[in-house]
């Protein structure tokens, strides 16, 4: 049975076979935006554009690697000293699916949207530290937005075999003219690798602010 976490709740990434967890997907699902018609016989529809990315951090608290959307512009990702986007790491052990710009509609699929492919085997040594964020590319905030989740899980990006865990992050009132979100870290402890769920919405309205947030005040 997956874990149902907390924000703030903290697991080893050991499965119920006594075994660790070392290739795995993390997903985030979200659906877009819908809204009754002119006397209710429609249906419209708001297209829900979120980014999955991360940022490797390694030994010395220095951000040494990325995975954000390459569709982000160069010229404003140059302000914040942050180079074009890609969708795998250095090292080969994440890889990212790509964007999806618009969410689920007529209800939850039960596919994840973006999903990050995490191979723990081949992270570089140096990295004790991967975050996992959301930012909306739109103007809605997470208030509006009927649901969205992050999930660990062993499969594949279009195949389910077994969830980890999974952190629900709903339409809560502290979400309410929120459009980032850190959602969580993988960390290194001893050698070996846990999972931290933050869940923590910011003001933050581009992703180099939230990077930037990530530098400053989570490490």
């Amino acid at each position: 049975m997956a874990i149902n976490l907390t924000k703030g709740q903290k697991i080893d990434l050991i499965k119920s076979s006594g075994e660790s967890l070392i290739n795995f997907c993390v997903g985030v699902n979200w659906g877009a935006i819908e809204t009754k018609g002119f006397l209710g016989l429609s249906k419209n529809v708001t297209e829900v554009d979120l980014d999955l990315s991360c940022v490797l951090i390694d030994d010395q608290n220095k951000l040494c690697d990325h995975l954000y959307s390459p569709l982000y512009k160069v010229e404003v990702l140059q302000q914040f000293g942050l180079p074009k986007g890609k969708l795998l790491s250095v090292d080969g052990a994440l890889k990212h699916t790509g964007d999806d710009l618009a969410g689920d509609s007529g209800g939850d699929d039960g596919l994840d949207n973006e999903i990050i492919t995490v191979d723990l085997s081949k992270v570089d040594a140096k990295v004790n530290q991967i975050f996992f964020f959301l930012n909306n590319a739109g103007k809605e905030d997470f208030s509006q937005i009927p649901y969205a989740k992050i999930r660990m899980y062993e499969g594949t990006p279009t195949k389910v075999v077994s969830e980890f865990a999974a952190y629900n992050v709903s339409a809560e009132a502290q979400y309410v003219n929120k459009r980032s979100i850190i959602m969580g870290k993988l960390y290194k402890r001893n050698g070996e690798w846990k999972f931290s769920a933050i869940g923590d919405p910011t003001d933050d309205t581009f992703l180099g602010q939230t990077i930037h947030k990530i530098v400053e005040s989570y490490l």
